[in-house]
Parts: structure tokens; C-alpha cells; sequence
């Protein structure tokens, strides 16, 4: 039987304001795969639904409302 492995797809654009070097942006991706490995990514997860919306930024609430909706991204 087939385990599946959870995939993270990071949107075009949403390193643009990564402020690091390419050998930074390599350990914080492998970072978050070994997390995604691990289980720890889903063990510390927060639904967004428990979030406090007054104490995230403006931009963050901004981002939430425009670009994250319930839509199918299995392929």
C-alpha cells in the first residue's frame, strides 16, 4: 500500500521578498521538507479559523482574505 506524502506548492511570487541568499532559500526548503517528513509541520499547525484576526498584520489579513479560498488544488 502506497503512502501519500503530503506536497507543499508555493505560489509564483511568494519568495519575491526573500531577503536571504540562494543557500538560505535552500536550508529553509529543506527545513520545511523535513518538517512535511517528520509530521512536525501538521503537529504545530494552526487552523486558521483559531486565529485571533485582530492581532495579524493588516497585509497578513489582506493576503488571507484575497488569495486563500476553499478551491480544489489536487491535480
Amino acid at each position: 500500500m502506497t503512502e501519500n506524502k503530503m506536497k507543499i506548492v508555493f505560489a509564483p511570487g511568494c519568495f519575491d521578498d526573500f531577503d536571504g541568499t540562494q543557500e538560505e532559500m535552500n536550508e529553509l526548503l529543506a527545513e520545511i521538507n523535513r518538517m512535511i517528513d517528520s509530521g512536525e509541520l501538521l503537529e504545530n499547525a494552526v487552523p486558521v479559523s483559531e486565529l485571533d484576526l485582530d492581532d495579524l498584520p493588516d497585509d497578513v489579513i489582506e493576503w488571507l482574505e484575497e488569495d486563500i479560498s476553499p478551491k480544489n488544488t489536487r491535480h
